[in-house]
């Protein structure tokens, strides 16, 4: 089994690879500790297993694994990779039950408004923080505020909250003019 390794904007987080689909649907999965996995994913208990592991995110087709700072690439990469051969090959599923996000409450006159803006973020947005190794999560809109969180290899980068406000907010004023401000939300 190959599994093609790339970097990230995040130069504590590598990207994984192996070909395969790892989280169906459109689903993601980031687990911020061991502790966090509570027995919903083998995978990410299996690569906690090796020292200097801080962060574990399950992308659909991809893994993003963040290392302590600590921890070397050069040492910690090998074995990374070793857990993923090893636990593809026994062909176990990478995660049990997936956990919604909790969104705020929608007001009903909102409704529409945040139906075009996660539309916006399915298909311009996901799509280009996937290929760094993450994703973003629509969390609530309130008085013209959208509030996300940034995942993976995105959560903790230092590009991140200015990818949020000029990337991000600037697109969604310009196709949704009811936004008025994108806000960070920690998870």
């Amino acid at each position: 089994m190959f599994i093609e390794t790339e970097d990230t904007p995040n130069p504590a987080t590598l990207k994984f690879l192996p070909g395969r689909t790892i989280v169906p649907g459109r689903a993601t999965a980031e687990f911020v500790s061991p502790d966090a996995v509570g027995g919903r994913s083998k995978l990410a208990d299996a690569l906690f297993g090796q020292p200097g592991v801080a962060r574990v995110f399950l992308g659909g087709d991809f893994v993003a694994v963040t290392k302590d700072d600590a921890a070397d690439w050069s040492a910690l990469k090998p074995q990374i990779l070793a857990v993923l051969v090893d636990f593809f090959v026994s062909g176990m599923t990478a995660i049990e039950a997936d956990a919604a996000v909790e969104e705020e409450r929608i007001a009903p006159e909102d409704e529409d408004i945040v139906k075009q803006i996660k539309e916006l973020l399915d298909t311009r947005v996901r799509p280009a923080v996937a290929g760094d190794g993450g994703d973003i999560v629509f969390r609530g809109y309130r008085d013209g505020v959208v509030r996300l969180t940034m995942q993976g290899a995105c959560s903790g980068c230092p590009s991140s909250r200015a990818t949020l406000k000029h990337g991000v907010e600037n697109m969604l004023r310009h196709y949704v003019p009811e936004v008025i401000a994108v806000e960070q939300v920690d998870a």
